[in-house]
C-alpha cells in the first residue's frame, strides 16, 4: 500500500552512481513486485518462457542487478518473512483487487481494448513461491546476498541502515522511514519514462533519496510522531486510516496534539484499532543477523545456463551484459593497482 507521504518530503535526486561504494539493502517484495508490474508484453501479458513460466521478474533482477553492479553498488535483497496478523485486512483487500482486475483484463482482451487490458493487468499481479524461489536462484547466482525476514522486510531492510550494515533502503514505499531507515532511495529500479495517469504526457523519473532525519526536521516532528502520521493516513495494518485525515491533516494534528491519544473526535476511530501494537510494530522490528550476509563472484556459467537454456533468455544479449560487466570490474581493479603503486 504505502503511507502516503510524497506532499511532505523534499526528495533529493540522485544517480545511480551517487551510490557507488555503498552496501543498499533493497525490500524485495516491492521490488519483485515492480518488475512483474512493468514488465510485461504488448497486451498487458507478463513475459514468459516456452513452458508458460513467468519470467518478467528475472528479466527485471538480471538487467537491474547488472547495472547496480557495474555502478560498484553492493545490493542486498530483503525478503518478507510472515506477515502481522494486523495485515490480514489489507491481505484479503488486495486479492479481491486482484480478481476484480483479473475479470476486467479477460474482458478488455476478449473486446480488443488493448490500452484497458494493460491497465487492468497491472492489478493482476501475485508474486508465488515459484516466483520467490526463481529470484532467489539468480540473486544467488549473481552472487547478491538475500536475507529472509523475520516478518516485514522493510522492516529487516530499515534495520540494516539503523545499524550501518548499508547505507540507504530501497524501496518504492515511504514505510521505510516509520521502521527507522535512515536514507530511503527511491525510484532505482524504475528509471526512465512513466506516463502520467489518464493523460498521453510522460516525465522522466530519476532516483530520489529522502533522509529520515531531514524529513523529520523539516516537518517539525519525532519518528514517533511520525508513526502517529502514519497511522493516522493508514498503514498496511490499518488501512483504512482515520476519516478525512489525510497527510497535510495528520502533521496538522500532531503538531497540534502531540499524540493521536490526545486528539479529540477520533476517539470512537481509535477503539478500533491496537495503536499500540502498530507502534510496537514500527520501533521494535526483529532484529537479523548479518554475519553471514556475503557478496560473491557471480556463477557466469550457471547463470547463463539458468536464463539461457532453461528460461529462454537471449544467449548473446545476457553474455554481452556479463561480459560488460566483467570489463568494468576488470578496469575498476587496474585503476585501484595504479592508485597503490
Amino acid at each position: 500500500m504505502g503511507i502516503k507521504l510524497r506532499d511532505l518530503s523534499s526528495p533529493k535526486k540522485i544517480k545511480i552512481n551517487d551510490l557507488a561504494g555503498n552496501v543498499v539493502a533493497i525490500d524485495g517484495f516491492n521490488t519483485i513486485y515492480q518488475f512483474l508490474t512493468t514488465i510485461r508484453g504488448q497486451s498487458g501479458e507478463p513475459l514468459m518462457d516456452s513452458k508458460g513460466r513467468v519470467t518478467s521478474h528475472l528479466t527485471g533482477l538480471f538487467y537491474r542487478n547488472i547495472n547496480l553492479l557495474m555502478a560498484n553498488i553492493k545490493p542486498i535483497y530483503v525478503l518478507d518473512g510472515k506477515p502481522s496478523t494486523l495485515k490480514k485486512i489489507i491481505i484479503e483487500k488486495r486479492r479481491e483487487v486482484r480478481e476484480k482486475m483479473e475479470q476486467k483484463y479477460h474482458q478488455a482482451l476478449k473486446e480488443g481494448k488493448i490500452e484497458d487490458a494493460k491497465k487492468y493487468a497491472r492489478s493482476t499481479v501475485k508474486i508465488n513461491e515459484l516466483i520467490i524461489n526463481d529470484c532467489k536462484k539468480i540473486l544467488e547466482l549473481m552472487g547478491i546476498p538475500v536475507i529472509n525476514a523475520p516478518s516485514e522486510g522493510e522492516a529487516a531492510a530499515a534495520y540494516l541502515t539503523e545499524i550501518n550494515f548499508a547505507s540507504v533502503t530501497v524501496s518504492q514505499d515511504y514505510d521505510s522511514i516509520l521502521f527507522g531507515a535512515k536514507k530511503l532511495v527511491r525510484n532505482l529500479n524504475t528509471t526512465g519514462k512513466r506516463r502520467i495517469k489518464n493523460t498521453s504526457k510522460y516525465i522522466n523519473v530519476e532516483p530520489e533519496m529522502i533522509e529520515l532525519n531531514k524529513f523529520l526536521n523539516e516537518n517539525k516532528i519525532n519518528r514517533n510522531q511520525l508513526i502517529d502520521m502514519g497511522i493516522l493516513i493508514g498503514t498496511d495494518f490499518n488501512p483504512d486510516g482515520f476519516t478525512n485525515i489525510g497527510p497535510k491533516t495528520a502533521l496538522k494534528l500532531i503538531r497540534k496534539y502531540e499524540r493521536i491519544e490526545n486528539i479529540p473526535n477520533i476517539k470512537k476511530e481509535l477503539e478500533r484499532i491496537d495503536i499500540n501494537e502498530i507502534r510496537k510494530i514500527f520501533l521494535e522490528p526483529h532484529s537479523i543477523k548479518t554475519d553471514n550476509i556475503i557478496h560473491k563472484k557471480i556463477e557466469k556459467e550457471k547463470l547463463i545456463s539458468f536464463l539461457c537454456q532453461d528460461r529462454d533468455f537471449s544467449q548473446q544479449r545476457v553474455k554481452n551484459r556479463l561480459d560488460e560487466l566483467e570489463k568494468t570490474e576488470t578496469d575498476r581493479a587496474q585503476s585501484l593497482d595504479k592508485w597503490f603503486s
